[in-house]
């Protein structure tokens, strides 16, 4: 099985093209056959060098190795549309020759007056095929004499449907009178996608197109380039819409930078669309080669859940060993908070307590914030809090005046004296930890009690009192 992925660099990757570009290496190795990898950059005005260094980067991060492609050439193919520009326009050439294609002459302003026209009169436009019979030797000598054109393709006169067995979507059939004559080669002399997507596919010799299921409609179109020249048609495969992106999704490079591990991001990204048909979640790579089957992959639109995400993530950070797990988060840490003259075995234990709670690395700066930051401030539901219980100023100020008189600084001594102080004011525990919490961090929750005291410090704890007790 040979299957392809296009990547676009007009812009930057995204979890959708990660989804696509996964299910074509799964399918490829499930079948021990190879994946070619071509870059669609014929819009020169909107490609971006930045866009394709950073895709064949997250090729590394994610270890999807590719079997064909630019940097793994076979033979004198290339696999950089704007190296292929002539090929294109060669095929299309053949095309008009075998009475498949036509070239049209229409301008602009032309088609928008029609179509403009056919909004009017509340009718969907579709091109009225003004050149299709022009005479060939005329269309020439408009050429030569420099008039503007496009190659638009001849679809078939006919009400006869053109019909296809999708691998998702099972019989797909269209009226050919319902096909538009698409443009295949544009005024500047460049393929649309439609066209070099699907020559390419041929001239790869692609056995499965793997592609998003808004081209679904588009594909007898293709079918009909095939049989025009004389290619074997290939199988198709087209997968469901993922929604949600634009809300929260983000780029992959925004993931990565924000400490999300590979194998969490595809393990996340395989379900998109697709069920193992169990209740397993977590999977390595090699274990969804080998279980990967595409009769699995689901007709509706899969939903991008940030949360999820994080799940999955945390799962992996949790399993992490501690060495490797300070290695990841580490650096975040020193990127933002100076940590001068804070020891190192302090650090890591501090990291150490967060490993069960963070869902991304980056996540680490904020949670360590009540810890770090010099001042805190509460908020009006927190300020509220603390006066809710007419116990909490007293037990506020004997934990302060405690501190205060603290001289061994290690958890063992301040749990014994704290613990004693409870004992002495006679509250309960949430009226006790969670008041003196607050006034520290202002939130209720986060690290456990003593080992939030221990990292904050005597210095630190007294001058946060002070501003609010």
């Amino acid at each position: 099985m040979r299957t392809r992925f296009a990547f676009n660099p007009s812009k930057p990757m995204d979890i959708l093209e990660l989804r696509n570009l996964l299910f074509c290496y799964l399918i490829a190795k499930h079948d021990n056959g190879e994946l070619i990898v071509s870059i669609e950059d014929s819009n020169q005005k909107e490609y971006s060098l930045e866009n394709e260094e950073n895709f064949y980067k997250l090729l590394d991060f994610f270890h999807i190795a590719y079997d064909e492609g630019p940097k793994k050439g076979v033979g004198s193919d290339s696999y950089v549309q704007s190296e292929r520009l002539d090929l294109y326009k060669t095929y299309a050439e053949k095309l008009i020759k075998r009475g498949a294609a036509y070239y049209c002459f229409c301008s602009k302003e032309e088609l928008n007056r029609k179509r403009l026209e056919a909004t009017e009169q509340g009718l969907s436009y579709q091109y009225d095929k003004t050149h299709r019979n022009f005479p060939k030797d005329e269309a020439l000598r408009k050429i030569r004499l420099g008039e503007k054109y496009v190659i638009r393709q001849a679809m078939p006169e006919s009400e006869l449907p053109i019909s296809f067995k999708d691998k998702v979507y099972s019989d797909v059939s269209v009226p050919s009178s319902a096909l538009d004559d698409q443009i295949l080669i544009k005024s500047d002399g460049t393929p649309t996608y439609h066209f070099a997507s699907a020559l390419d596919d041929a001239l790869y010799n692609v056995d499965l197109v793997i592609r998003n299921n808004k081209f679904l409609a588009n594909t007898p179109k293709t079918i009909k380039l095939y049989e025009s020249l004389g290619f074997v048609i290939p199988e198709f495969l087209h997968l469901p819409d993922i929604v949600g992106l634009n809300k929260d999704g983000g780029t992959l490079n925004d993931l990565v930078k924000q400490g999300f591990l590979p194998e969490a991001i595809l393990n996340y990204v395989v379900h998109l669309g697709w069920n193992s048909k169990t209740n397993k979640e977590i999977y390595s790579l090699k274990e969804l080669i080998r279980i990967f089957d595409y009769k699995f992959i689901q007709k509706r639109p899969a939903h991008f859940d940030m949360a999820k995400l994080k799940w999955f993530n945390h799962q992996y950070i949790m399993k992490m060993e501690d060495e490797k797990y300070l290695g990841f988060v580490t650096p975040y840490l020193e990127n933002f908070y100076n940590l001068e003259g804070c020891k190192k075995e302090d650090i890591d234990s501090l990291l150490l307590a967060y490993k069960n709670k963070i869902s991304f690395a980056s996540e680490i700066v904020l949670l360590t914030y009540p810890i770090f930051n010099e001042t805190i401030s509460l908020s009006e539901s927190m300020k509220e809090y603390l006066i809710e219980d007419e116990s909490i100023p007293n037990t506020l100020l004997q934990f302060k005046e405690t501190i205060k008189n603290c001289t061994n600084w290690t958890r063992e001594d301040l749990k014994q004296i704290v613990e004693q102080l409870k004992i002495k004011c006679n509250v309960s525990d949430s009226l006790f930890y969670m008041p003196i919490r607050v006034c520290l961090t202002g939130m209720k929750n986060g690290l456990p009690f003593y080992d939030l005291l221990y990292f904050l410090g005597k210095e630190k704890i007294l001058n946060r009192m002070e501003e609010i007790v």
